[in-house]
Parts: C-alpha cells; structure tokens; sequence
C-alpha cells in the first residue's frame, strides 16, 4: 500500500511538471508549413482545390497549417531556383504541379516530403521506383495514360467530319510527352490521319510553331498537355480561334477558355487528393510507403459556342459522354 501510494505521489509530481509544459506546447506549437511549387500558370483553382483538401481533413489556413506558393509561369529554367528556395524554407511537405516541377525538387532535396498533385509518369521519368511502393520522399499522383492521346485523336475525327490532317502541338523537352506522341501516331495510322508535328521547346518557338502548322494546312489541331503550354494556353487558343482550326486539348481550362474540347483527368480531383497524401506524411507517414495513385476521374469538355462559330455540329454520341457542356 505504500508502495502504491508513492507511484502515485510520483506520477502526481510529474504531472504537474508535465503540464505547463505541455499546456505551453499546445499554445506555441508549431504550425506545419506547406511548399506548393508549379510548373506554370494557371494555379488558382487548382490550388483551392487543394486547400478543399485541406479543409476537409480539418486544417485551416493561417492557424493549423501555412501554404507557401511558387509558380515558374512556364519559364523551366527557373523550376531549380524556386526548389532551392523551398528547401531553405525548409517546409514539412512540398506539394509539385507538373513533372518538370517535382524532379527540381528532388534534385534539391533527398529528405523533405515531395506529394505530386499531378505529374506524368513518375516511373519511366525516375521519380518513383514503382507505383506501389515509390521508396525515396516522393509520392502523390501520376497520370501514366499515353493512350489517352489515342483517344483524343479518336474524338476530335467523331467532331470534324472526314478528318484526314491534323497538326499536333508538343513539346519534346517534357519526357512523358515522348510516349505520347508516339501513342499518337500509332492511333493516326490506324485512324488513316496524317499527322505534322510542330514542336514548342520554350516560349520563343511558339510562333515558329504556328507558322509550321499554318503551313501545313491542318483539318484540326491537337495539343499535348504540358506545363509550357498550359503558361501559354491563351495564345495557342486565340492562334486556332485565328486559323479557324478546331483543336482538342488535354486540359478544361483551354476550354473554358474558348478552346473547342478538351478531354483527360479532372486536375481538380487530383488536387484534392493530394491533401490526403500532405495529411498522412503530417501524421508520421513515410512517402516512400504510400503508393502512388492514378487519377481516377477523367472529363471531356466541350465549348458549344466555339463549336457553332467554328460551323461545327457536334454529334449525338459526344453528346452523350460530355461531363461539362459550355454555352
């Protein structure tokens, strides 16, 4: 009994030291600070998509987590200086946008958490060992679907009646744009579409490019989706507006930005699901053991008043698979 009776006196002791101690901690605790790096321009809804994310996993900006933003606007060269600027920043976890974006990261750091929001493939460009088990500090999510540029191409022929040419807008610096293109032309040879390249390596080729492809003199104008051509999203849509070109896009928001269609992984989804991966490596998480995911939500969008100024009817069988229509 006396014995009993000391424990306790024991533990009572150092729990009224523990206390304030821990009282104190739970005041001046440290907020988990968020890297959030893109490869280009446009952020905004993507970057709220992920702070959804965050909310419904009960962070709140500004008192429970802290979201520091860089964005390269496209420019590649400057993707290494804006990664070492996060790694002296030294954040829990840097959240990327883009491939380009996520092997700058990795090239500066080795042990501070890297989630993709989106990339390419992460296995055939290094980022991961492997989808299930990616070891290293770099997770998140990958879209490994070359065959979707098969399938855009497959579209874009129900949309423009007799569709023999195309002109593909790509650019050869962005790795996973290699398994793509040639994706692209298996499906154009089945198809019986001639295909023109017109590479885009930095934003100084673009009107190179559209003379190349004005040249050419295309039925219709495909776009590979890529961080370059994201940044620069308002001036491939104005150049087929301008060409009277109808052109498929691998993004909504060339749509939404008066491009005809567009068709691939809703970004949205793969921004918010890129909180899950920030809160488990928060909560003690390797992110070498949460296996990488692929989208699982996939969109096709069509501009109808794009369509009509382009003389355009599109058929009942797109019709029927449209996830966004818009007037």
């Amino acid at each position: 009994m006396i014995i009993i009776r000391a424990a306790l006196a024991v533990a009572f002791i150092l729990g009224l030291l523990a206390g304030p101690l821990a009282g104190e901690a739970q005041q001046t605790g440290r907020v988990p600070k968020i890297g959030f790096l893109a490869t280009a321009a446009p952020i905004g809804s993507n970057l709220e998509a992920f702070r959804q994310g965050l909310r419904g996993f009960g962070y709140v900006e500004g008192q429970t987590i802290a979201i520091e933003q860089r964005n390269a606007g496209g420019k590649i060269e400057q993707l290494d200086g804006l990664a070492g600027e996060f790694v002296r920043l030294r954040p829990d976890v840097i959240v990327t946008a883009g491939t380009q974006a996520t092997q700058a990261v990795k090239r500066a750091t080795v042990s501070i958490p890297i989630v993709m929001a989106l990339s390419g493939d992460a296995v055939g460009t290094g980022l991961v060992a492997s989808l299930a088990r990616p070891g290293g500090n770099v997770t998140g999510l990958s879209i490994v679907s070359p065959e979707l540029s098969g399938k855009r191409l497959e579209l874009l022929k129900e949309v423009v009646p007799r569709l023999s040419t195309v002109a593909v807008l790509w650019n050869p610096a962005d790795p996973p744009r290699l398994r793509d293109i040639g994706e692209l032309r298996a499906a154009a040879q089945r198809l019986r579409i001639t295909v023109t390249a017109a590479e885009v390596r930095t934003t100084a080729d673009f009107e190179g490019a559209f003379a190349a492809v004005t040249a050419a003199r295309p039925q219709a104008l495909l776009v590979l989706a890529d961080p370059l051509m994201s940044a620069s999203r308002h001036r491939i849509v104005a150049f087929a507006a301008r060409s009277r070109l109808p052109a498929m896009y691998g993004q909504a928001t060339y749509v939404e930005d008066g491009g005809l269609i567009a068709f691939g992984a809703s970004f949205s989804e793969s921004y918010r699901r890129a909180a899950y991966y920030v809160d488990r490596i928060l909560k003690g998480a390797k992110p070498g053991d949460l296996p990488v995911e692929q989208p699982t939500k996939y969109e096709l969008v069509i501009n109808m008043k794009t369509a009509k100024a382009l003389g355009l009817t599109i058929p009942p069988s797109v019709l029927l698979r449209v996830d966004q229509l818009i007037e």
